[in-house]
């Protein structure tokens, strides 16, 4: 399927059509702010349910599904298949690799990230106690250069590894809500990695749960702050179980972002 065209979640024909960073759909009328692909892939041991998680119904536009044999592979399609303003659905936190790359390949200066995520993934594969893949994504992002770190904002992060703490104390990356005006300053366009698991385990099913989490309404303020800041140039959502339940908490979250 073209990027370009994409089925409605509304009326369920083939007429939405990406007008700018936006889907209008020829037959009902609908607007959407973002194309949705889906990812449902989890790069480590026993994460089948954040695989089937990215099926969930949200009500985009999906313009593509990337399940590729490998990581970089995977990295590779996705930035390729990106639409203008992507709403990527995984899948684990790897997804969030190729938006990155795809979006901060194109033409608009730096592009900072907001990473809420109950952990770091900051390991590398020296560092990481569970060898699992979904634990290195951004520390991937920023050793290839993909974005730096003073555009980094890590919100939520609670179960970090020494390592981890001690590469966030050389790199200049930035920590929690007071971080992400920091990360935006002088950006003029940013992807927020919304890993669930940032967010309290009562409010939505995730499939790391850790204590302390952001209730829904912190987490909306600080996405609002985020699209008050700065451009948002696309989103990624990862982490999830496979809950119906769960479509409605995203809706919410994303409309704070403006999506």
């Amino acid at each position: 399927m073209s990027r370009l065209r994409a089925r409605c979640p509304d009326c369920g024909t083939l007429t939405a059509v990406a007008v700018s960073s936006r889907y209008e759909c020829h037959v009902c009328g609908r607007v959407y702010a973002a194309g949705l692909v889906r990812v449902p892939r989890a790069w480590g041991a026993g994460g089948e349910a954040m695989a089937e998680a990215a099926g969930l119904e949200l009500p985009y536009p999906e313009t593509a599904i990337v399940e590729e044999e490998t990581l970089a592979a995977q990295s590779l399609a996705l930035a390729a298949a990106l639409p203008e303003r992507p709403l990527v659905l995984g899948g684990c936190c790897c997804a969030h690799v190729g938006a990155v790359e795809g979006l901060a390949a194109r033409a608009g200066g730096p592009l900072a990230v907001v990473w809420l995520d109950a952990h770091g993934d900051l390991n590398t594969p020296e560092t990481s106690p569970s060898g699992n893949l979904w634990g290195m994504p951004l520390r991937m992002l920023l050793d290839d250069g993909a974005v730096a770190a003073e555009n980094v904002a890590l919100v939520g992060a609670r179960s970090l590894d020494p390592p981890e703490e001690e590469f966030i104390a050389a790199s200049g990356l930035h920590l929690g809500t007071d971080g992400v005006a920091r990360a935006l300053a002088g950006v003029e366009r940013v992807y927020v990695a919304l890993d669930c698991d940032s967010l309290d385990s009562s409010q939505v099913a995730c499939f790391m749960p850790e204590p302390g989490g952001l209730s829904l309404e912190q987490a909306g303020r600080v996405l609002r702050a985020v699209a008050a800041g700065t451009r948002v140039a696309g989103a990624g959502v990862t982490g999830l179980a496979p809950e119906p339940a769960n479509v409605g908490v995203l809706v919410r979250l994303l409309a704070a972002l403006g999506l």
